[in-house]
């Protein structure tokens, strides 16, 4: 099929309509592209927002377990005696009857005043707590090394403070120093400290 000039009259509309559907076409084509890009985005902050709500979630998961965690040593530490005023003459008490119990031949021991371990605590902030501690030299005669084992366990275990042992120094007696065996053949030298747990504004930071 031939066409001229005489036929573009009537190809005109079909012309115009293809060009417009073309236009369209391309239009619609544009639109679906940015349709996708906006739906991309929603999405993508979506699971940004998703991800960031999740992080914040397993922060305050973590927080509560430290919280509990931390809750339930200090409960410990408080049922212990470790926390509150020093209970010097309990100390005194269970160094006795370890004493008697492990049937060490003599102890001797002698507490400072209690010290801040650190300078910041010096001026401490309402409702904060710091960790005192007192300074006890041990001298004890022994039978064996054991012995000395033995007491530091009890005071590790039973103690209402916290055991710290700063030094030990083990010697053995001379003959002449020993005397009786059962009076112990070995002489210890510690230096030990009883930590306790105060609250501020308790009167510990000034008490001696």
């Amino acid at each position: 099929m031939k066409f001229g000039v005489s036929d573009l009259p009537r190809l005109r509309a079909s012309l115009l309509a293809m060009a417009l559907m073309a236009v369209l076409g391309a239009a619609a084509a544009v639109y679906s592209h940015g349709r996708i890009a906006e739906a991309r985005s929603a999405l993508a902050a979506a699971q940004a927002e998703r991800n960031e709500i999740g992080g914040k979630l397993r922060q305050v998961r973590s927080e509560e377990n430290e919280i509990r965690q931390k809750a339930a040593v200090f409960d410990r530490l408080a049922a212990r005696g470790v926390i509150g005023e020093e209970a010097r003459l309990e100390w005194v008490e269970l160094l006795n009857e370890i004493r008697d119990r492990r049937r060490l031949p003599e102890i001797h021991y002698e507490f400072a005043p209690r010290r801040a371990l650190n300078e910041a605590q010096a001026q401490p902030q309402a409702g904060s707590f710091g960790l005192y501690a007192s300074a006890m030299k041990l001298q004890a005669r022994l039978l064996h090394e054991e012995d000395l084992l033995r007491l530091l366990g009890d005071l590790r275990e039973r103690a209402p403070a916290l055991i710290q042992v700063k030094r030990c120094d083990l010697s053995r007696l001379l003959a002449a120093d020993a005397g009786n065996p059962l009076q112990g053949l070995l002489q210890v030298d510690c230096l030990i400290d009883w930590i306790t747990l105060r609250a501020a504004g308790s009167g510990a930071e000034n008490a001696q």
